[in-house]
Order: structure tokens, then sequence, then C-alpha cells
């Protein structure tokens, strides 16, 4: 439970399950209770679409697993760095792999550096290509703002698409 500077109690459903429920410093734990209550299927449904989902999947892995994924994303991208570097007019200077929980990829356009997370093994390859050209526009552009929306409408127009099913 988080108190806030909000007007309305909001309920989030987070990745390892647990619920958060935000609500103003005015709402009473009764209101509280009151809306965890008539949210509980919404609630349930949450939980089970985290608990199917890869990202969820990928917390039990072996690390065996994780070596695989690993290798399959280490090989992929370099041949999609040399179809989009070109496009986009950019160039990675230092190529990094990790596992990571909660980021796709990281970009550091001062020093040319992308991390791109294995998990994305883990999803369709065009989640990967899309999470490759968005850290590629990074470098263009460091923030989300309408500059950066722009510039991934042009190159990659389907890329909403491709983010959602990375959320699922």
């Amino acid at each position: 439970m988080r108190r806030k500077g909000m007007r309305n109690i909001r309920l989030r459903v987070q990745g390892d399950g647990s619920l958060v429920v935000s609500a103003p410093p005015s709402a009473t734990l009764a209101e509280m209770r009151d809306a965890v209550m008539r949210h509980e299927a919404w609630i349930e449904r949450q939980r089970e679409r985290l608990a199917a989902s890869p990202m969820a999947q990928a917390t039990y892995a072996s690390e065996e697993d994780k070596r695989a994924w690993r290798v399959i994303v280490e090989a992929a991208v370099p041949t999609l760095l040399e179809i989009w570097e070109p496009v986009i007019g950019v160039r990675v200077r230092k190529l990094a792999f990790r596992n990571m929980k909660s980021r796709w990829g990281s970009c550091q356009p001062l020093t040319g550096r992308v991390c791109i997370n294995t998990r994305l093994a883990l999803y369709p390859p065009r989640c990967l290509e899309y999470v490759v050209v968005h850290e590629l526009v990074h470098m263009l552009e460091p923030s989300h703002n309408t500059r950066f929306h722009e510039l991934m409408d042009g190159f990659l127009p389907d890329w909403r698409e491709r983010r959602a099913l990375l959320r699922l």
C-alpha cells in the first residue's frame, strides 16, 4: 500500500503477482479494501496472464536455459545491426547482452553502447528486432519524446504492435 498525491485509488499487479494499492492520503483502509474486492476478478486475470507470460517463466529458468537464450540472441543481433545501422545512420560501438528482469534493452548514446536482454529469445523474432531498432533510435534521440516516436514510426511502422507482444 502506498499513499500518494493522487485523486483516486489505483491497483497494479506487479510481475511477481503482488498487488500494489496506491491511494490518496484521504482514502480510508475500508475504501482501499472495497476497491480491491470490487476488482477481484480483474486482479486474478492479471495474475493468470502474468503467470503464463514468458517473463514469469524465465523467473524459474535453469542456468542452462539462460545460456541457451544468450546464444540465440547473440547470434541474431549482429545480423539485425547489419541491416538497421545503415538505415538509421548510427553505429554501435559496444554490444552487450544481459539477462535482465525489468528492461528489454538499454542504450548509452554518448558511448555507443547497447545492451540487449537475453530473455528476448523467449519471444517472437520481431520483438528482438523491435528492441534493436528502439535502442538504435535512442542514439538519435535519447528520450521517449515526440521526435523519438516519429523516428520509430518512420523506421518501424508496426513498432507499437511489436512492443505490445512484449507486454503480454
